[in-house]
C-alpha cells in the first residue's frame, strides 16, 4: 500500500499554485521563494523522518490496544468511525494546547509557526520531532478499543482538513466559523498579536475553543503579524527543527535547581525561575521587521527549480522506503535533507553561495551515481537532474546569483 502522502502532495502543489495565481490577480502578494522553500523542506522532512518513526507510534499505540483496551470496537460501523473521529479531534485540540503551553512541546511544535508569511505552504511546514510525544495523546483511544487502522485513517482526515485553513484569500464565512476551524479562525492562531496568543487550538471544530476558553474572533480593524516572537531568522529547516531545543538546553544549563529544571520542561515558553531575570520583552508587532529581503529573479526560479527537483526524489524516496534495507534507506533519506539545508544557504546568502550551490549539485549528483538507487531511478529522475543542473552552471558561470538589495531609504 503506497503511501497517502504521495497522492495528497500534488494536490497541494496544484492548490499552492492557484493561490498563488488568485493573490496575483487580487495583486496580493501572498509568497516569498525564500520562505515556500524553507517551507516545503520542514514538511519534506518531516515525511522522510515519519518513514523511520511511526511505525514505532503506531507499535506503542498498537500494544496498548492489544493488552489494555476496555472492549474492542467494530471497524463496519459508521458510528466507530465518526465517533472516532469527534474522539481525536478533541484529543488533538489537548496535545495543541499543550504544544503551545508547555515549553517541552513547543520546542517541537514551534516549527510550525515559525515562518512569518501565511499561505497553503505553512501548512506543510512541520516538525520532525513531533512524534517523540505526540502518540501519549492519543492512547485513550486504544484503551477505548479504536482499531489502529481507525487510528491512521481519522488522523490523516484531522490532517489533511487543515490544509485549506492557511490562505489569507478566504474571508469570515458567518456560520461555519462558529462550528468548524477556519480560515479566519486559524488566522488568529498563527499571529503575534496580543489577542492572537494562545488561541484556537482546534484541528476540525473550532466548538472545542468555544467551550474551554481558547477562542479568539480574528478583528477586522487590527492586520495580523504573522510568525514567532523569538524568530528564526533563518530559511534552514535543520535550524528550524533544532532551535526550540537549543533554546531550552540553555535555559536548563543556566538553572541551578533540580525543581526549576522541571519547571522549565512544563512551564509555558518563556518561563524563568524567581531568582532570573525575565525574558527580553517582545517589542511590539509595530516593530516587528520581517527576515529576508526579496531574492532577485533568477535567484528565486533557481531555488524552486531546485526545490521541485528534490521534491521528486523525496517522493521517490516515500514510494521505495518500504523495500529498502535500513541502511539505504536512512542514507537517501540524510542525503536529500541535507541537499535541502544546502539549498537554504543559498536563499540566504545569495551571490556568496554560488559556488557553493554549484558544489551542492555536483555532491548531489555524485552521491545518486554512487547509490544502488540510481539502477530503480526512472528516466525523468535523470533529465530533472540534467536541466537543474545545466540550470545551476548557467547561474554560476554568469554571476547570475545577485545579494538581496536593501530597498532605498
Amino acid at each position: 500500500m503506497l503511501n497517502p502522502i504521495l497522492y495528497a502532495v500534488p494536490v497541494f502543489l496544484l492548490l499552492m499554485a492557484l493561490e498563488y495565481a488568485v493573490g496575483r490577480l487580487r495583486a496580493q502578494p501572498i509568497y516569498r521563494a525564500a520562505d515556500t522553500v524553507s517551507s516545503l523542506s520542514l514538511g519534506i522532512i518531516s515525511q522522510l523522518v515519519a518513514v523511520f518513526t511511526k511505525l514505532a507510534s503506531l507499535g506503542l499505540y498498537t500494544l496498548v490496544f492489544d493488552h489494555a483496551a476496555v472492549w474492542r470496537l467494530p471497524m463496519d460501523s459508521v458510528w466507530v468511525w465518526l465517533g472516532s473521529l469527534l474522539a481525536y479531534d478533541f484529543l488533538y485540540y489537548w496535545y495543541h494546547r499543550f504544544g503551545h503551553e508547555m515549553s517541552l512541546l513547543w520546542a517541537a511544535h514551534g516549527v510550525h509557526h515559525s515562518s512569518e508569511e501565511y499561505n497553503l505552504s505553512t501548512a506543510l511546514r512541520q516538525t520532525s520531532t513531533g512524534f517523540l510525544f505526540a502518540w501519549i495523546f492519543y492512547l485513550p483511544l486504544a484503551l477505548a478499543g479504536v482499531p489502529p487502522l481507525v487510528l491512521v485513517v481519522v488522523g490523516l482526515i484531522d490532517l489533511l482538513y487543515q490544509f485549506w485553513v492557511h490562505t489569507r484569500l478566504i474571508g469570515k464565512l458567518g456560520w461555519f466559523d462558529r462550528v468548524f476551524v477556519s480560515p479566519s479562525n486559524h488566522r488568529v492562531h498563527h499571529g503575534q498579536n496580543d489577542y492572537c496568543i494562545d488561541r484556537n487550538y482546534g484541528g476540525i471544530l473550532i466548538l472545542w475553543d468555544r467551550w474551554f476558553g481558547s477562542f479568539a474572533e480574528e478583528r477586522d480593524g487590527e492586520a495580523i503579524v504573522y510568525g514567532i516572537r523569538q524568530p528564526l531568522r533563518s530559511w534552514n529547516p535543520l535550524r528550524a527543527n533544532s532551535q526550540g531545543y537549543v533554546s531550552l538546553w540553555q535555559a536548563l544549563r543556566r538553572s541551578r535547581g533540580g525543581m526549576d529544571r522541571w519547571r522549565l520542561l512544563f512551564k509555558p515558553p518563556g518561563w524563568q525561575p524567581a531568582d532570573k531575570l525575565p525574558v527580553r520583552a517582545f517589542a511590539g508587532i509595530e516593530r516587528f521587521e520581517r527576515f529576508g529581503l526579496p531574492l532577485p529573479p533568477a535567484l528565486a526560479w533557481h531555488g524552486l527549480l531546485q526545490l521541485a527537483l528534490l521534491i521528486a526524489f523525496g517522493l521517490h524516496f516515500l514510494a521505495v522506503a518500504p523495500t529498502l534495507d535500513l541502511a539505504i534507506a536512512l542514507g537517501y533519506a540524510l542525503a536529500i535533507a541535507l541537499q535541502l539545508a544546502a539549498l537554504s544557504r543559498l536563499c540566504e546568502q545569495g551571490l556568496a553561495a554560488h559556488r557553493f550551490e554549484a558544489g551542492r549539485w555536483f555532491a548531489g549528483l555524485l552521491l545518486l551515481l554512487a547509490s544502488p538507487l540510481h539502477g530503480k531511478a526512472s528516466l525523468l529522475w535523470w533529465l530533472l537532474a540534467g536541466l537543474s543542473g545545466c540550470w545551476a552552471l548557467h547561474l554560476a558561470s554568469r554571476a547570475a546569483f545577485r545579494p538581496p538589495v536593501p530597498p532605498a531609504a
